[in-house]
């Protein structure tokens, strides 16, 4: 064989991988619907394939949670969490809190999924929980059966509450070897994260041929009426979206608290916005941010310093409205409905494991997963999920450093940390009131 003929799997493969996976996945989903569109009921006999990328997913939540969200705490040191951490903190969780119930409110409000019956999967649970149930299963009796059973709240709560322990014995002692243990002990977790990252690739590498197979197998039984429930999906999750940038972060958070100008704002936070709609990264899009937070808005770097990092690990609103309202359109497509107790969960569910789930390629598919185990509904929602994934995380990471920026700039305002007479607030009160020096809340 000649070296010519040695290097052409190669170089097919290495041109494949070019390409970002979640178009892959794209054009798996896109093919998976046109087979199942054509062969029918006989495309079932991939499902096999499909029921395996979800086993897959489901072997690594347990695993990601334990080992982001103890990532995660290394961040929250009672060293940090003086008054810019703790404001910070306080409102990551208040904007995170308020998006899912946005997300839940649109998505009651719009119901999308009910006009196709899935039978691709039943849910696993029979009766709603009650809301007091939610509550105290949060609190496991055995921590490690928590984790063996797969119970997701019970074990994302051991885990924070295991993790700041640490690091307030990592600050309080002085013990060389406690400290070195801790140390050693969080170097683990990284390591482990990195880990578990390279088993997540490949998982989502596999995930082009599961989602044909899911794809082939449920528009094979569903039919085409179940592609159009995917449109209604994506309007809904940018309903809520849209409400949230405006009411939250330009409305009361801009105009409230700063007495700024909306249009100000966006000009600032303009170039960070269009990396993070670009990348889909929020991680990916943090040296912009940083820079528009510095340069344009005249954040201090006392505030954007700790708030933006944290913010692209911990603060993620768009998928917390993207998530709720998933969750409800997947419970009507199997025809569930999601009682108070359902969504007090679903509630408690998006805001505590959004704090894991930064970094971790498909992130948006994992997280899914968890959600829909916690409440009992089909994994195969995943599957249609999957093919409008690249339009849902473009504009769910453009809400998350949006709301980055503008907790940044709140936290600034409150801690004397920015400077609203430069940058975008002079040249926007310039431009609204013919050369004034600072913009008002009339603008």
């Amino acid at each position: 064989m000649s070296p010519t003929q040695e290097s052409l799997p190669r170089r097919t493969w290495s041109q494949y991988r070019s390409i970002p996976i979640i178009y892959r996945i794209a054009v798996a989903f896109v093919l998976g619907t046109a087979l199942g569109a054509i062969a029918g009921e006989r495309a079932s006999v991939l499902s096999p394939l499909g029921d395996l990328f979800l086993r897959l997913l489901e072997m690594l939540i347990i695993p990601l949670i334990v080992f982001t969200l103890l990532g995660g705490m290394r961040k929250l040191t009672p060293s940090k969490l003086g008054k810019v951490g703790g404001l910070t903190v306080l409102l990551y969780a208040a904007t995170t809190t308020i998006a899912a119930l946005i997300g839940l409110a649109v998505a009651n409000l719009f119901d999308p999924g009910t006009a196709v019956e899935f039978t691709g999967g039943e849910a696993q649970q029979a009766e709603p929980p009650t809301v007091s149930e939610v509550v105290l299963g949060i609190v496991p009796e055995n921590p490690l059966a928590a984790m063996v059973n797969g119970e997701i709240l019970a074990t994302i709560f051991v885990v924070i509450v295991f993790g700041l322990a640490l690091t307030i014995v990592r600050e309080s002692t002085t013990e060389e070897p406690i400290e070195d243990a801790i140390d050693g002990f969080f170097a683990f977790i990284d390591a482990g994260t990195q880990a578990l990252f390279k088993v997540v690739w490949g998982v989502m590498e596999y995930g082009v041929i599961g989602v044909f197979a899911l794809m082939a197998a449920a528009i094979g039984t569903e039919g085409l009426g179940a592609i159009v429930q995917l449109g209604a999906l994506v309007g809904v999750i940018t309903i809520g979206i849209v409400i949230h940038m405006t009411v939250t972060y330009l409305g009361v958070m801009t105009v409230g608290i700063l007495g700024q100008s909306p249009l100000a704002f966006l000009n600032g936070a303009k170039d960070a916005m269009v990396t993070a709609f670009t990348i889909r990264s929020s991680s990916g899009t943090l040296p912009v941010t940083i820079t528009d937070a510095e340069t344009n808005l005249r954040i201090d770097e006392s505030v954007y310093g700790f708030g933006l990092p944290l913010g692209a690990t911990i603060n993620m609103d768009g998928a917390a409205i993207r998530q709720a309202v998933t969750v409800v359109f997947a419970a009507n497509m199997v025809g569930v409905s999601l009682g108070l107790g359902d969504q007090v969960l679903v509630l408690a569910t998006v805001i505590l494991i959004s704090i894991g789930t930064a970094g971790v390629p498909g992130a948006g598919l994992i997280m899914l997963t968890v959600i829909l185990n916690a409440v009992g509904l089909p994994l195969e929602i995943v599957g249609f999920v999957a093919g409008v994934d690249p339009i849902l995380g473009r504009i769910a990471t453009t809400n998350n450093v949006t709301g980055d920026l503008a907790v940044a700039s709140v936290v600034g305002k409150w801690t004397d940390g920015i400077d609203l007479t430069e940058g975008v607030w002079a040249d926007g009160s310039r431009s609204s009131s013919e050369g004034g020096e600072r913009a008002t809340a009339g603008d």
